[in-house]
């Protein structure tokens, strides 16, 4: 007989609650979600880690190490990297991933960490201020832009229509499905691979959703950690592209690093961990 995981581990805190109650002891929280796995690590303040679009935990290894004192609380959105999708092989993603993440700082009574996320994980960080600001202490959004389409260089509007049609060649045709898949091998960092249409949902709900209207509710702190290239003007352009996108956010600190690409971690990691070591300090 088949039994559902959520029952057995339900039943598994009610165990834990009923042994502490027998006790007296304290019992430890539990969590597990269909959305996101996370692990925590180490001993100190907590940060919460969200990774991007198709990446997992490895993307933090050097930072973490560069950066101790802290307890990380690794995300992990199933589907990406390794793990399977589970319950995000249905429905939206970002805002349901979240909420989990919401959760999972309430279940374990983290109490106002400090949250880090990259690319995805960045829009991700800013849904959760956005959403429940009573559970984020401070934020960091590491290159990332409040419009997903802003990436491209585009708008909500037009490339998120762009975003629909190639969801559609993606997932819906078989030549897409493994051109796709291939891209996905070849562009993640991290390692694992990534489920298709786990990725490709995802893509397309960035490429509609354009955070810059409400960044003047984001009430915590903020620093936007941001890639520029080794050229003046490129470098130039950025820097006023990311100012623009920003100038709503009332509590945003903006740090370019580089020279440097999207994964500014790997590219940049002794001046990344710098700006996460004053960050949290």
């Amino acid at each position: 007989m088949m039994i559902d995981r959520r029952m057995m581990m339900q039943g598994a805190g009610a165990a834990t609650l009923l042994a502490a109650s027998r006790t007296g002891a304290a019992a430890t929280p539990t969590y597990w979600s269909r959305r996101v796995s996370v692990r925590a690590e180490g001993v100190g303040s907590d940060v919460l880690l969200i990774p991007g679009l198709g990446t997992g935990p490895a993307i933090w290894n050097a930072t973490r190490a560069a950066a101790p004192g802290h307890r990380y609380h690794l995300m992990h959105v199933r589907g990406f990297a390794g793990l399977a999708p589970d319950g995000n092989a249905q429905g939206p993603i970002l805002n349901p991933v979240m909420e989990e993440i919401a959760r999972y700082i309430t279940v374990m009574g983290l109490g106002r960490p400090a949250v880090v996320g990259h690319s995805m994980g960045g829009m991700e960080a800013m849904l959760l201020a956005l959403a429940h600001p009573d559970l984020v202490g401070r934020l960091m959004v590491v290159d990332m832009l409040p419009a997903g389409a802003g990436m491209l260089g585009g708008t909500a509007g037009g490339l998120g229509f762009l975003g629909d049609q190639l969801f559609g060649y993606f997932t819906g045709t078989q030549a897409g499905r493994r051109q796709f898949a291939q891209m996905m091998r070849d562009l993640s960092p991290g390692g694992g691979s990534n489920d298709p249409d786990v990725v490709a949902v995802a893509l397309r709900e960035m490429a509609n959703i354009d955070l810059g209207p409400r960044l003047s509710r984001i009430r915590a702190p903020m620093s936007v950690v941001y890639a520029v290239a080794s050229d003046a003007q490129e470098r130039t352009a950025r820097t006023q592209q990311y100012r623009s996108a920003y100038a709503g956010a009332k509590n945003a600190k903006l740090v370019p690093i580089g020279p440097s690409g999207h994964v500014i971690m790997i590219d940049q990691p002794a001046q990344f961990a710098g700006a996460l070591r004053t960050f949290l300090a």
